[in-house]
């Protein structure tokens, strides 16, 4: 019905009563319906009324005290145009419905003037109405937000001149951080050699980044979190209100131009890849100014203890502590980097666990699943918290938000806060098409479910292979990891299921998938040689009955005119439930502090572990396991039948005058033959090895189609041997 956004406002009550918010209606719509059942009331209220909007009576014929001269007097007295009379005669309420929604209608299409929520504030100035924004320490914190916002024009412009430490050089940094744990290009080189290059090559970045000044719009940032603790929060706020808009604005233009693009010059294929990278990289919010701060920490870290750089930036972790406990997330996972600056997080985390004096007791919840899924939402609807939440790739890397827990449950829930941590979507289109989205997404749900007391694993009904997937890779990375010590407790949350007995008619599917991913834990735990793992709920708690949940769908109909389902949130509070149980029943009694340890060293470990996160899920990695062994078993055979005819030829080459049958022959005419022979040898050797591999993979055990993709890798690999 509207092709723009309408606000409709409802006074509810009797307007008699509440003359002053009528008046402000009157002044501020395009049009007022005031519907009357009462003709034998008191309207005085409408008399001398001065309106900027049209007024409509809709009045319903059907009621005892209906009167045909009394409204036509009404209209007269009170100024009323005759035509916005809607009388509701005798039909059903639908028919009367599309009488008010064509009235709608042409008043939308013929008033053009608009007027903003902002600008009615001078129109409730006029009536005496409290506005909330205009408290001095409200306008102070948006007078800061507004001067960094205001110069924004173009926002990928602006991050790269004003937010630089984040940019190239943090991902490059990152980068060589797991290169460091992982050797991956250390080639033949001395390992400490290339260590110690690796570290000079980030200290030459660090280098880089104190070069670079701190940018007004920092400066600015710090300035306004210094603030006192409401201003600050106003402040905040503003700063997410004014980016949303900004990157609401820049990623609409965006939009049209690349669909403009698309439909209308397809061919222009590096246009499009650049306003594609346009798209992904428009987007501006907190987390980047967060995200800068923990650089400017952390570039100062690696200064001098004594030098006046690094003792100006000291007080910066804890402003970051302070925003966590007025209930902001921060950024945990840098989405862009893939990283954790651990040095920025523990800093805040201790200065959190100062600010709290020590009393900081946490519990842990996580949530993990596939992109646009409803994570977000979830966790918005069960702990009323303001996640971020949009179709597509919303949430980048993971972020954490402290809940206090209300004096009364500290002791039944034996925690003093409750951290929330979201994560970006897995499996999404725009990582898709990189070599190492895979293993983005699995260092992502290894660290989120290790660091979590309960993980909600998130699945809309299309999605449940991808996240087994990633489920088989985190079971296999804990396996492998010694660090990995606890058992986190996980639920499976069904989203967008809207049977009411869904419980009871999955029961089949939710045996099947414990089934699958018992599988997927044997075949891990066999490759580790783990054999005492044997199911799934060695590494994981999980119970088929009591940690699956199905939820229906947020939306009743189709958005943006469906209303909110109310089966959503009765099903989000009952899971809700469930968890606070499970907080009761939960062994661990870990601090902040230990939880920044227990951060490190999963970190640590997930940087350090470099064969299983590049795999789809165990059953490849098992698979690929499996050829490499068969594959090493062939290439032994080449080189000891290989070593077997070089003794041979040298045997040859030694009896040469003395044996020989042929003593006219010289040392380069044997020579020339053994090349011959050598070369017909190795042909005959590599043939052997590309032979087996084509029965290995004419197999039909093993799991062998799911290494198709490697299987040139190794036929490269045959013929390098030679």
């Amino acid at each position: 019905m509207f092709t723009k956004p309408v606000a409709v406002a409802n006074l509810r009550g009797d307007i008699r009563s509440f003359e002053t918010q009528f008046s402000f209606l009157c002044q501020t719509s395009a049009a007022v319906y005031i519907f009357i059942n009462d003709f034998e009331a008191d309207l005085k209220v409408l008399e001398g009324k001065i309106t900027k909007a049209e007024l409509f009576l809709v009045v319903n014929s059907q009621n005892k005290t209906f009167r045909v001269d009394t409204l036509k007097k009404m209209i007269t007295n009170y100024s009323i145009n005759p035509k916005n009379v809607i009388v509701k005669k005798k039909q059903n309420d639908a028919e009367f419905v599309k009488t008010l929604q064509s009235s709608v209608g042409d008043i939308i299409e013929k008033r053009k003037n608009r007027l903003t929520i902002e600008n009615m504030v001078d129109v409730a100035h006029q009536f005496g109405i409290l506005v909330d924004e205009d408290s001095d320490v409200c306008q102070s914190a948006r007078k800061i937000a507004d001067e960094i916002t205001r110069s924004i024009k173009d926002t990928i412009k602006f991050k790269s001149e004003q937010l630089q430490l984040q940019g190239q050089i943090w991902k490059e940094i990152s980068q060589l951080e797991k290169e460091r744990c992982r050797l991956r290009k250390a080639g033949d080189q001395d390992i400490e050699h290339y260590k110690n290059s690796l570290a000079k090559k980030e200290e030459e970045l660090r280098m880089k980044q104190h070069k670079c000044d701190m940018s007004d719009a920092m400066a600015s940032f710090i300035f306004g979190m210094s603030r006192s603790g409401p201003e600050r929060s106003y402040f905040l706020k503003w700063m997410r209100i004014n980016l949303d808009n900004l990157s609401r604005q820049n990623l609409s233009a965006l939009r049209d131009q690349y669909k403009d693009l698309c439909q209308n010059s397809p061919e222009k294929k590096d246009d499009i890849k650049h306003l594609d990278k346009q798209l992904s990289d428009c987007s501006l919010g907190l987390e980047h100014f967060l995200r800068e701060l923990g650089q400017l920490y952390e570039a100062a870290c690696s200064l001098p203890e004594n030098s006046l750089q690094r003792k100006q930036m000291e007080h910066l972790p804890g402003l970051c502590a302070q925003m966590l406990l007025e209930g902001f997330p921060i950024e945990l996972v840098d989405g862009d980097a893939s990283n954790i600056p651990l040095k920025w997080i523990s800093a805040v985390l201790t200065q959190l666990h100062t600010l709290v004096q020590s009393n900081s007791k946490i519990r842990v919840v996580t949530v993990l699943g596939v992109q646009s899924t409803g994570k977000s939402t979830l966790l918005n609807t069960m702990f009323g918290v303001q996640f971020a939440v949009s179709s597509g790739r919303c949430t980048r890397g993971a972020f954490m938000l402290l809940i206090k827990v209300n004096k009364d449950l500290k002791k039944e829930l034996k925690c003093d806060f409750i951290m929330i941590i979201d994560t970006e979507g897995l499996k999404s289109p725009e990582l898709a098409q990189l070599d190492d989205s895979h293993e983005h997404d699995n260092e992502l749900a290894t660290l989120v479910i290790g660091l979590s007391d309960v993980t909600i694993i998130n699945i809309a009904m299309e999605n449940s292979t991808e996240m087994k997937d990633i489920l088989q890779i985190v079971v296999h990375a804990f396996i492998r990891m010694k660090e990995v010590g606890k058992k986190p407790l996980c639920h499976f949350v069904h989203q967008n299921v809207s049977d009411m007995s869904a419980h009871d008619n999955n029961m089949r599917d939710r045996k099947k998938l414990l089934e699958q991913l018992n599988e997927m834990t044997k075949a891990a735990a066999r490759m580790e040689k783990k054999e005492n793992i044997t199911k799934f709920t060695d590494v994981m708690e999980y119970d088929p009955d009591t940690s699956s949940c199905y939820i229906p769908g947020l939306w009743h109909g189709t958005p943006p005119m469906a209303p909110v389902n109310a089966g959503y949130s009765e099903a989000v509070y009952s899971f809700k439930k469930t968890l606070m149980k499970d907080f009761r029943n939960c062994q661990s009694n870990d601090d902040m502090t230990h939880f920044l340890k227990w951060t490190q060293s999963l970190w640590e470990s997930v940087k350090f572990e470099k064969f299983i996160f590049s795999f789809r899920n165990s059953l490849v990695a098992d698979a690929y396991s499996s050829l490499c062994s068969e594959y090493n078993g062939w290439e032994w055979t080449f080189q000891k039948e290989m070593y077997k005819w070089m003794v041979s030829a040298e045997t040859k080459m030694s009896n040469i005058g003395m044996t020989d049958q042929h003593p006219q022959r010289s040392i380069r005419d044997v020579l020339q033959d053994l090349m011959i022979e050598a070369s017909g040898k190795l042909s005959l050797e590599e043939k052997k090895i590309q032979d087996n591999l084509v029965k290995y993979f004419e197999k039909q055990d093993g799991h062998v189609n799911l290494v198709e993709k490697y299987k040139e890798d190794f036929v490269s690999s045959a013929k390098t041997l030679r």
